[in-house]
């Protein structure tokens, strides 16, 4: 049955933000905005904050971001944190799974409905990025269990097939493009129990392989223009979310 929900607070990273997802104008839209839009046509009056700033780890979204939806007390929270974390140097992902756990304890007391999501599944990624794919398994099942006890919904993007796709990523191979944020929109409508105009597990279009030669010029591009500098940066204490500002920092109509 379909809640009638008056308002909601997304919060996270880059994700949830929607990095390489642009609106005609040139601003951040993704999958939660793509959320929200559908949510206000069948929910009139329907009031959307999104909180989510790129780069950000887990303590820094509990720290700036969990109070306000605490303050806000929507009737619906997104909460995906900890993937900043996971592509770390090094993660404790225990640790990260028991601080997230306290984390959503909070977000749920508020009353509101909460949705977590899993990590993706990496295994068509580069090695260099599939290396981590043992580190988001173990984290992922430990928010599930953070789930059950808490009495919230997991939204499972490592079971979305058609993100484990290299196409559904940007080329900086962090961040989904547009087709993909749609995805995700369009299954966590389906998860809430809402009407949706398209199916999320359509496959991509046949398209032409691409030679070896290349594949391997891509992946050298690649590590030049995004592995290195995201390196260089982390070495220096630097995150890649200094000094931007949520984009709807407060509950307004949509």
């Amino acid at each position: 049955m379909t809640v009638d929900y008056h308002s909601y607070v997304a919060i996270g990273d880059s994700f949830t933000e929607g990095l390489d997802d642009l609106t005609p104008d040139g601003r951040v839209r993704g999958w939660a905005d793509r959320v929200a839009e559908r949510l206000a046509v069948d929910h009139p009056g329907l009031e959307y904050a999104n909180l989510a700033v790129r780069g950000k780890v887990l303590d820094q979204i509990v720290d700036e971001q969990v109070p306000v939806a605490e303050r806000l007390r929507p009737d619906l929270i997104t909460f995906c944190a900890g993937g900043n974390d996971i592509i770390g140097f090094a993660c404790d992902t225990d640790d990260l799974a028991a601080r997230f756990d306290a984390a959503l304890g909070r977000l749920v007391a508020t009353g509101a409905e909460v949705l977590i999501f899993t990590g993706f599944d990496l295994r068509r990624m580069h090695p260099f990025i599939r290396r981590l794919r043992g580190r988001i398994a173990v984290y992922n099942e430990s928010m599930r269990a953070s789930a059950e006890r808490h009495g919230c919904r997991v939204v499972d993007l490592w079971a979305m097939d058609v993100l484990a796709d290299p196409r559904a990523w940007a080329e900086d191979r962090l961040h989904l493009t547009p087709d993909a944020h749609e995805r995700v929109a369009l299954r966590v409508l389906e998860f809430l129990g809402e009407p949706v105009p398209a199916d999320w597990r359509a496959p991509w279009p046949a398209g032409e392989p691409t030679p070896w030669v290349s594949r391997q010029a891509d992946d050298l591009r690649w590590v030049r223009d995004h592995v290195m500098p995201y390196v260089r940066k982390r070495l220096r204490g630097e995150h890649t979310g200094d000094g931007y500002l949520p984009k709807r920092p407060e509950l307004l109509p949509f």
